[in-house]
């Protein structure tokens, strides 16, 4: 079997887009996660998924509440990624957020756009748990998405066909 280190480097080894899944506990307290690990699942009904570890302390709020928004990266989002990549008890102090569905915090400032869901099933899988959420809101922002890979950010930039398409 793969080691875990290994198992690290060899999904480093291409660029994913990032997110920040937030939620709110049942004291009102906002939490959230640095994530890489989420798809799309199905248009009709419109679900999403996310990779939540076990042991993440935001993972108890998203099932409390069966409410939970991905928050889609920004370039300019980066020190917010690695803010809550972190284990920092006070991530929300420096970063705009208002509240979303079910008043779960939506990062406006750090993100190109957000999905905010309500909690459909879990799934266990190994160390994580596959949260499997219905969007029932969203909305697109400006700039650029934010790309991670082997450690680094970086921005995804339209090749000339497709900016030539998004008018």
């Amino acid at each position: 079997m793969l080691d875990a280190d290994t198992f690290r480097k060899v999904f480093g080894t291409f660029p994913t887009p990032v997110a920040i899944v937030t939620a709110l506990g049942d004291d009102g307290d906002p939490s959230g996660f640095t994530c890489n690990a989420f798809s799309a699942v199905s248009v009709a009904p419109p679900l999403l998924l996310v990779c939540v570890s076990k042991g993440s302390r935001t993972l108890p709020a998203m099932l409390s509440s069966g409410a939970f928004a991905v928050n889609f990266l920004a370039h300019r989002g980066q020190d917010a990624a690695r803010t809550f990549a972190g284990k920092a008890a006070r991530k929300f102090d420096d970063v705009v957020w208002h509240g979303g569905l079910a008043g779960v915090p939506v990062l406006t400032e750090a993100a190109v756009a957000y999905a905010g869901c309500t909690l459909v099933q879990t799934v266990e899988a190994g160390d994580h748990l596959l949260v499997i959420g219905r969007v029932e809101e969203g909305e697109i922002f400006p700039g650029a998405a934010a790309l991670y890979q082997q450690g680094e950010f970086g921005v995804w930039e339209p090749g000339p066909r497709l900016a030539v398409q998004q008018h």
